[in-house]
Order: C-alpha cells, then sequence, then structure tokens
C-alpha cells in the first residue's frame, strides 16, 4: 500500500508529504494516513504528537497551494468555468462575505470534519483572508483532527498488542466484508443478466 510504505519510509516527512496531498484537492485520505501514523507510535517507530504535528504542517502546505489558487485565479475559472459546477458570481460574492466575517471559525471547525477540510480552503482564498489567520486556523484545527486519527491508531495498536480478541475481531471482519463484496458483485451481475 503506498500509503503504509511512504510513511514507513520516509518517516515525518512522508506525513507531511502525504497530508500535504490531501489538503491539495488529491484523493489521499487523512483517515487512513493518520491512524497508521499512531498505529507505528504504539510500536516505538514515531511519538504521537510529533505525528500529530507533521499531518498538521502538511495540511498547511496543502490548504495554502488551495487558498492561492482561489486568490490569484479564482474568480477566473468561476467565471469562466463556474456554470459547470453551478457556480454562480452572485454565490462566490455571497461565500466571500461570509468568510470576511465567519471565516476563522468555519475553517477550524471544517479541519475536523470529514471531506470538508480538502474544500474550505478555496473559498478563503476568494474571499482572500487574511493569511496569519488563515494559517493559525488552519492549524489548530488540523492539529486536533490529525491527534484524534493518530489517537485511534495509537489505541488499536496498543489493543492489537495485547488483546487477542482484537485480531480475531478483525479477522472476522475481512471474511465479513469479503463476503458482502462477493454478495454486492453477485447481485450486479444478476440485475444485469434479468435485464
Amino acid at each position: 500500500m503506498f500509503i503504509a510504505a511512504t510513511i514507513s519510509t520516509l518517516g515525518y516527512p512522508g506525513i507531511v508529504g502525504l497530508m500535504t496531498l490531501e489538503s491539495s484537492l488529491l484523493p489521499v485520505p487523512s483517515e487512513i494516513v493518520m491512524p497508521f501514523a499512531g498505529y507505528l507510535a504504539s510500536q516505538g517507530r514515531f511519538h504521537l504528537v510529533l505525528a500529530a504535528l507533521a499531518g498538521a504542517v502538511g495540511c498547511n502546505i496543502g490548504s495554502t497551494i488551495i487558498y492561492y489558487i482561489g486568490a490569484i485565479g479564482g474568480r477566473a475559472l468561476i467565471a469562466r468555468y463556474g456554470r459547470y459546477v453551478f457556480l454562480t458570481q452572485a454565490k462566490v460574492d455571497r461565500v466571500e462575505r461570509y468568510f470576511r466575517r465567519w471565516g476563522g471559525i468555519t475553517i477550524f471547525v471544517a479541519r475536523m470534519m470529514p471531506l470538508l477540510p480538502v474544500v474550505v480552503s478555496l473559498p478563503a482564498g476568494f474571499a482572500r483572508m487574511p493569511m496569519w489567520k488563515f494559517q493559525l486556523y488552519t492549524f489548530a484545527g488540523c492539529f486536533l483532527w490529525c491527534l484524534a486519527l493518530a489517537t485511534l491508531g495509537y489505541e488499536f495498536g496498543l489493543a492489537w498488542q495485547s488483546q487477542p480478541w482484537v485480531k480475531a475481531a478483525i479477522h472476522w471482519f475481512d471474511i465479513a466484508l469479503a463476503a458482502a463484496l462477493v454478495l454486492f458483485l453477485a447481485w450486479i451481475v444478476w440485475r444485469w443478466r434479468t435485464r
């Protein structure tokens, strides 16, 4: 697996790089990166807080890239391609007004929610939110999110070592997942053949 190999080989810089990609709108889920880093912390490979810091730094780098895309080219992109994704100039203006008033708290809260963190930087760039404020709220929200996910991985790693039932539960979960996938594929084939 790409994520596991990157973190295992590169260590903290690997976490920074993967979380940069995640915050740059690329399909690298933090929900896999940070728990795996936390799992490795439970094995003594990382320090839990440093892993979360590395994740937050990566988030800030990727988010800053998206911020500048919104700030520099956002309006031109919306004018040219916005209609394809149901964005009008009026909607962008509304987002800008909203971010001028509530941008900081919106960034902070969105950073701790699945899926929203990767898109919230763009409207912040449209609104040209002050960079210091953007960085501060992004880092605070990302650090808490990364720490929570890494802690889950850390606790799982400890349970994996000390609780035999965890390994058995994961084994049965894998079997159930494989069975569900086979049943789903069989259903799709059945539906296709009956048509």
